[in-house]
């Protein structure tokens, strides 16, 4: 579905995306992942023809990208950064146009997604009149109007509330498993890339410094077990005499890296509690992305 070769990008000598290939096969969720600023935008753009590498091939569906190959993305949607509408037309007749330019049947299409993305309530309001959320909902919705096999999302959660990223993540699971569309999205969340993706690109600097499969991810994110006592030197005597390892934090919580630790924290609980110095918190914590980013790269 997608084939990129030695991506590059560059403004004057900033260098956004740096010599990047990736290939997506048919019916998968691929999701590049990456803290803000690591080039995933870019990579998005130069996928769409929206901007032109400075160096490196995409092909999409089996055609080069490039100036004058329109009847491509008639089978693709997207969505890229801040979702564009006419902010004086209505949400349904938004919907109505982009129908229309994809050829599709209005009335029909336009009814569908207006239920599936939950805008029944404001499908006659103003498009300048919605909240992030809502405009987010109907860019996800223009990208969609016309049933593409090919789905290309920059950051589809933004400005969603809990509820609605969940939302979001429910249709974009059902569009890949009940109808086979093949889904392209970028994201910095973590934890929702993790349920969704069926492999995932992380990105840095403009890097793709490595793949693999969601299912190996938590693999990549160490756990540690963060302590909290009113007495963090008497609690760390008490775990190095029971043979525990403790390492003080920078806020001054005691952190156990250990197997043993992490599987039952009940068993660090009870030594505290017995040398009387009872936890105040204590918490399995998992890498956070950026820690996994900085470790990634060596940094």
């Amino acid at each position: 579905m997608i084939d990129a070769c030695g991506l590059t990008k560059r403004y004057g000598e900033v260098v956004a995306v740096d010599d990047l290939s990736l290939r997506v096969s048919a019916g998968e969720t691929y999701a590049l992942l990456g803290l803000n600023g690591a080039g995933k935008t870019t990579t998005i753009r130069m996928l769409l023809g929206m901007v032109r590498p400075t160096s490196g091939s995409v092909h999409v569906l089996g055609t080069a990208v490039g100036p004058g190959e329109h009847a491509l993305w008639s089978r693709v949607g997207y969505l890229v950064e801040t979702p564009a509408a006419y902010p004086e037309l209505t949400v349904r007749e938004n919907l109505t146009v982009a129908a229309r330019l994809r050829g599709v049947s209005a009335s029909r299409r336009v009814d569908e997604v207006v239920e599936r993305l939950n805008l029944a309530v404001y499908a006659d309001k103003r498009a300048r009149t919605l909240s992030l959320g809502n405009a987010q909902r109907l860019g996800l919705a223009k990208a969609l109007v016309h049933e593409p096999d090919l789905l290309i999302l920059d950051e589809p959660a933004n400005g969603l509330d809990p509820a609605g990223v969940v939302e979001i993540r429910e249709l974009l699971r059902e569009l890949s498993h009940d109808r086979g569309v093949t889904v392209v999205l970028s994201s910095h969340i973590l934890t929702e890339v993790a349920r969704l993706a069926t492999r995932i690109g992380v990105i840095h600097r403009g890097r793709l410094v490595r793949e693999l499969e969601a299912a190996d991810l938590n693999a990549f994110l160490r756990q540690r077990l963060s302590v909290s006592t009113r007495d963090p030197e008497a609690a760390e005597q008490a775990l190095t005499a029971a043979g525990f390892v403790p390492v003080r934090s920078e806020n001054g919580a005691l952190v156990l890296a250990d197997a043993q630790s992490v599987r039952e924290p009940d068993v660090v609980a009870t030594v505290l509690v017995a040398a009387g110095c009872p936890p105040t918190r204590l918490v399995v914590e998992q890498d956070d992305l950026e820690t996994f980013f900085l470790r990634e790269v060596g940094s």
